[in-house]
């Protein structure tokens, strides 16, 4: 099969520079390299063209002799060399074209040659590219106390065949659905990249009495009619400070909130504490001794004003 036209085969007039077939090879160099190109059976073979074509329009007297001869120039005694190694004149001696390959190529196959070996020895040598490895989710629940003040908690993760146990630290005042990343703690990275990320979903379970409204807390407190009506002082439950004495006004609805200063949750940024808020429940027994009763029946015979007077007109 005879050759392609070399001028043909870099894509370059008969009149271009030296500096536009240099140019020209570069371009091709980078696009048809082995490395570049692994699962191109061809690209060693296109390689190979390019590079003896640029060998020959690269040197002025080997250049002139083609331009002259042809592919028949390699009888003329030019300095071409019928049948060689296309890559003989890289890296200096001879009477070929001389330079570096790295510096051709614009560094892309990650450093020069040593001296005195190959040019293509670095990227032969090349480490493959270090890549992070993958973030892990996780989801645990923890206890309602421990989300409103913080503290520590243990998580079983699976590293590879292992079970390995970690120490989660709960932030004070941290809410429901929020995630704790822990460094490192994810899937190992390849080729000596760092480990990814294990990102723990929070969950809170639910307290016996106390329910939480953003940085407050909420707690229901029955009362008895007589308490409400007249008013008193009954003991109420906080979530850290044990039980405190609260005084109901007189005349307080089923339903009102009386707070609590500073016994709320404490926010996660500038640790203040929010407040507890008591919702007081009137709450009748269910079954009324004759006395009880008595006492009611006198009560409702008294004049009084009508709760729903007024209420939906």
């Amino acid at each position: 099969m005879s050759k392609r036209d070399f001028y043909e085969v870099l894509g370059v007039s008969r009149s271009a520079t030296k500096d536009e077939v240099r140019k020209a090879y570069k371009k091709l160099a980078r696009k048809f390299h082995p490395d570049t190109k692994p699962v191109d059976p061809d690209s060693e073979k296109k390689f190979s063209e390019i590079t003896e074509a640029y060998d020959v329009l690269s040197d002025e007297d080997k250049r002139k002799n083609y331009d002259q001869f042809g592919h028949a120039f390699h009888g003329t005694g030019g300095g071409g060399r019928s049948g060689g190694n296309p890559f003989e004149g890289f890296g200096g001696g001879g009477g070929g074209a001389s330079f570096d390959l790295d510096d051709l190529l614009g560094g892309m196959f990650g450093g020069g040659g040593g001296k005195g070996g190959s040019p293509f020895e670095s990227s032969r040598r090349a480490q493959p590219r270090a890549h992070k490895g993958g973030d892990v989710k996780a989801e645990i629940t923890v206890p309602f106390t421990v989300a409103v003040e913080g503290g520590d908690y243990s998580l079983t993760v699976q590293q590879g065949s292992k079970n390995e146990r970690l120490n989660v630290k709960i932030p004070a005042g941290i809410d429901e659905g929020q995630s704790i990343r822990l460094a490192g703690q994810g899937s190992a990275g390849a080729g000596g990249g760092a480990a990814g990320d294990l990102l723990v979903t929070i969950r809170i379970a639910a307290h016996p009495w106390c329910r939480r409204d953003g940085h407050n807390l909420l707690v229901d407190v029955p009362v008895t009619p007589s308490e409400a009506a007249l008013g008193a002082k009954i003991d109420v439950p906080t979530l850290t400070e044990g039980v405190v004495v609260l005084s109901v006004p007189p005349g307080t609805s089923s339903g009102a909130r009386l707070r609590l200063r500073g016994k709320g949750v404490r926010h996660p940024k500038t640790g203040d504490r929010g407040d507890q808020f008591v919702v007081l429940k009137i709450v009748l027994p269910k079954e009324l001794s004759e006395e009880a009763r008595a006492l009611y029946q006198q009560l409702a015979e008294l004049p009084s004003v009508d709760p729903r007077d007024g209420l939906w007109t």
